[in-house]
């Protein structure tokens, strides 16, 4: 298939720290080479991909100039060549212009979904073209009552991270993700020092955080317990994960999927979350982690995680979201939409 994906200007494919969409476009596009696709990619100029790169002239969506502009670069090159399908990865608005082609498109969403914006999309569709996709049932069903719509969870690269069965005896809990209230980094710290375990924090501070870093994280910092590692790329991740003996995820919020979470499943290492959002789709309570209504149950479960089994929760994590198979579920949902935008002929030649 010739395939075309977009993705947001704003962060490189892959990103060299933060950027999860970027990440699974990334490991997409590895697997569909391979298959023996052919993929363009719309996203920013430092991008490192083995696809066409098709580098945007703006490198933000904010300004709604800026936005038009990569619109319109989108648009040129998808009249000009002969794609399959669609992929948008990005915005909803950078398929404006493509919407009344009958080229199949699939938006995938891996946020929460703004629900009129959908509906506005598919008034000006060609019919049957436009479908949609969420990276967790949570956020599929907000769409399914307006729109075609599937899941397909996201994943990680099978050789990034590895089984590491074996671990210290005095293995940390691991805090990965943005530093910011909704991410629950001050209660992954009540958690360890609660539980009277090591916590290894690493994430970036968004500039509008600063003041939550200082007032609720940066005074627990003793680096004799609580440790803060700043930002780490992928590398960097993969062993911190492999060596934990837990993921926290206290989320204060309605999470669409937590790629972390499955990332540390790939190493062998649980997961603890908060039971909200996508996490109850992905952490199989007993067996890849723990599923908790409060912090309290979190310090409790922190007791008896390192009794799970790491090779059943790296297997589980290789059939469910290894990313052989996510590209196959996405690859199949690509054919089904191609012949369903396929027009259908009368034998007289008369279009039904």
């Amino acid at each position: 298939m010739k395939i075309a994906i977009t993705v947001d200007p704003d962060i490189p494919v892959p990103p060299p720290f933060y950027g999860g969409i970027e990440r699974i476009v990334s490991m997409l596009i590895d697997e569909y080479i391979d298959l023996g696709h052919e993929i363009t990619l719309f996203a920013h100029r430092d991008s490192v991909t083995k696809a066409k790169l098709i580098p945007y002239k703006r490198k933000s969506s904010s300004p709604k100039f800026d936005t038009l502009m990569n619109m319109v670069l989108i648009s040129k090159e998808i009249y000009s060549g002969k794609f399959d399908i669609i992929h948008s990865f990005s915005r909803l608005a950078y398929l404006t212009l493509l919407l009344p082609l009958s080229i199949p498109k699939i938006m995938s969403y891996q946020r929460q979904p703004t629900i009129s914006q959908i509906i506005k999309a598919l008034k000006i569709s060609y019919k049957r073209s436009l479908s949609f996709t969420g990276c967790s049932n949570y956020i599929s069903y907000q769409i399914k009552p307006y729109a075609a719509t599937s899941t397909v969870y996201n994943g990680f690269p099978e050789d990034t991270y590895q089984l590491s069965e074996n671990i210290e005896e005095d293995a940390p809990l691991v805090f990965l993700g943005r530093i910011e209230p909704i991410k629950g980094t001050h209660h992954a710290i009540k958690i360890a020092l609660g539980s009277r375990k090591n916590l290894i924090i690493a994430g970036n501070i968004p500039t509008e955080y600063q003041t939550y870093y200082q007032n609720s994280i940066a005074p627990y910092i003793d680096n004799k317990q609580i440790f803060y590692i700043g930002a780490v790329n992928d590398i960097q991740k993969a062993r911190i994960l492999k060596s934990a003996i837990a993921l926290l995820m206290p989320i204060d919020w309605d999470e669409p999927f937590g790629i972390v979470m499955v990332e540390a499943m790939a190493c062998g290492t649980p997961v603890i979350a908060l039971a909200r959002g996508a996490a109850p789709e992905i952490v199989k309570n007993g067996t890849t982690g723990y599923l908790c209504k409060n912090i309290d149950e979190c310090i409790e479960k922190v007791a008896i995680v390192g009794q799970l089994n790491r090779a059943f929760i790296r297997e589980e994590a290789v059939i469910r979201f290894g990313s052989k198979i996510i590209a196959n579920n996405y690859l199949d949902l690509y054919e089904k939409c191609i012949s369903q935008a396929k027009v259908k002929k009368h034998p007289n030649g008369l279009k039904l």
